[in-house]
């Protein structure tokens, strides 16, 4: 099945879409990725969603990837003797170690990490900003703010410390239990939340060693003050707009959303656009135009993908909002308008072999008007640095590698198709041919351009360019035994 878009759907699952009849049906409406959120899935209904997909996965031949996202830590305040207080504007409050159930004066912060942390004028927010308060005195047991924004607090709401970093690794033991059980299910990419430095990322790409990739969620001001580092040793970004936008001023995130992609894209890590995307569709079978313009200046800013959460999660129409987010970033892309975007926004390539191949192989395809461009591909790099330009012919990936293909479904404009490597020029060129023809890139007399590594089977070898022919031998569809054997290990 070949997307008629180059920027990709993440759908999340849910009550709403946890049954592969919905799964298919969210697949066939656009869906290339789909997200487990692991705030609300056990370990037994993950490997069961996971199962599902790769069900979905099995009837379509095409592959798909899985995102698995793990909670992180949850910051939260104690209890209250009444359980819910009225917090008035100009009062004192304060946070300290005392478990006591709390009042109107004060309240336990069961978290020693954020009292020793916290230093005057810094900012506490409370159930996602509702309630603004800003420290005036600190010690490593107690915290006394004043009130800036009023309004009332209950049982174990959620504390956010836009000012503050926590010495806090972002992988609790439940993350690491969810990170492990999610590498055996076989996910593709993990996303982390609650990053702050790269320090934070390493530690998860040290536990998950190479079985997945790893998605750093862009959320904190403390990210953004590191945001090229992290970047530089993350395999993708989400910008996660809901909480970044709680932690810094609201007109600050489409700027914010805009560095971040941009920065990504320099460094060709796929990046994915996140958060109320479509929230109206959660009750309503169409969108707002807020909304629709919203999706789609993700797409025009270039997005590897766009990201559906409680729309196909818990939504009442999550087939609608795929297919709507869908129609949208198809529309986008044949828009006047978006050619001349997209390649204002190209970075200068790196002084690598790789980078310059790519930009050969852009440059090549666009002059001579070639219908695709096939990436031979083991690890993937070679195919996120041709997405990286942004070529008008779309990329299609082959890669003996089924993890790779799950990998790439993220990525801007690739198509992934997993077959056995090639064993020398001519067969380079001859599957490359029927592929691209198999798969509707290309017809007979159509010219590719075929970029490749020698000696084949070498990772980040990329090394040649080659173009060719579409001729009649390509038609020939039977695929081989072992093509057919490499699309069952998905």
């Amino acid at each position: 099945m070949r997307r008629l878009r180059r920027c990709k759907i993440i759908a999340t699952i849910g009550p709403a879409s946890a049954n592969q009849e919905t799964l298919s049906a969210l697949f066939e409406a656009g869906a290339d990725v789909f997200r487990i959120n692991m705030s609300h899935a056990s370990h037994d209904s993950m490997r069961e969603q996971v199962r599902m997909i790769r069900a979905v996965q099995l009837d379509a031949r095409r592959p798909i990837g899985i995102l698995l996202d793990l909670q992180g830590p949850k910051l939260r305040i104690g209890l209250f003797k009444d359980r819910v207080v009225k917090l008035v504007k100009g009062a004192t409050f304060t946070l300290d170690s005392n478990p006591e159930p709390g009042d109107e004066t004060r309240v336990c912060l069961p978290h020693p990490e954020i009292l020793r942390a916290l230093e005057p004028g810094h900012t506490l927010l409370i159930d996602d900003g509702k309630v603004r308060l800003h420290v005036v005195s600190a010690d490593k047991d107690h915290a006394v703010a004043l009130v800036d924004v009023a309004g009332e607090i209950s049982n174990r709401k959620g504390v956010s410390l836009p000012d503050t970093e926590i010495p806090v690794s972002p992988m609790t033991d439940k993350d690491r239990a969810d990170l492990e059980a999610g590498l055996e299910a076989g996910v593709d990419w993990v996303a982390v939340s609650f990053v702050q430095r790269p320090e934070d990322v390493a530690e998860v790409k040290k536990l998950t060693r190479g079985r997945a990739s790893v998605m750093s969620k862009i959320e904190k001001p403390q990210a953004i003050a590191k945001l090229d580092e992290i970047v530089e040793i993350s395999d993708g970004l989400m910008v996660a707009r809901g909480d970044l936008g709680v932690e810094m001023p609201l007109e600050k995130v489409p700027g914010l959303q805009k560095r971040i992609s941009r920065n990504a894209r320099r460094l060709g890590k796929p990046v994915v656009v996140a958060t109320q995307m479509l929230e109206s569709m959660i009750n309503s079978p169409v969108p707002t135009r807020a909304e629709v313009s919203d999706v789609a200046t993700a797409v025009f800013e270039g997005a590897d993908a766009v990201m559906l959460s409680a729309e196909s999660a818990a939504g009442h129409y999550p087939v609608e909002a795929v297919a709507t987010m869908n129609r949208i970033a198809e529309e986008v892309e044949r828009d006047a308008y978006y050619r001349g975007i997209i390649n204002a926004q190209r970075a200068t390539p790196e002084a690598t072999g790789a980078d310059a191949i790519a930009v050969a192989a852009r440059n090549v395809t666009e002059t001579l008007d070639l219908k695709a461009i096939v990436a031979w591909t083991s690890s993937g790099a070679t195919a996120l640095r041709i997405a990286r330009e942004r070529p008008t012919a779309p990329i299609l990936a082959l890669t003996p590698n089924p993890e790779t293909a799950g990998r790439l479904a993220i990525a801007w404009g690739v198509h992934a198709v997993v077959t056995k490597d090639a064993h020398d020029i001519n067969d380079m060129s001859a599957r490359a041919a029927k592929f691209a023809f198999r798969e509707g890139f290309a017809k007979v007399g159509d010219r590719i351009i075929i970029v490749a590594g020698v000696p084949f089977g070498t990772p980040g070898a990329t090394n040649m360019v080659r173009i060719d022919f579409i001729d009649e031998a390509a038609t020939i569809t039977a695929a081989p035994k072992m093509e057919q054997a490499a699309q069952q290990q998905q």
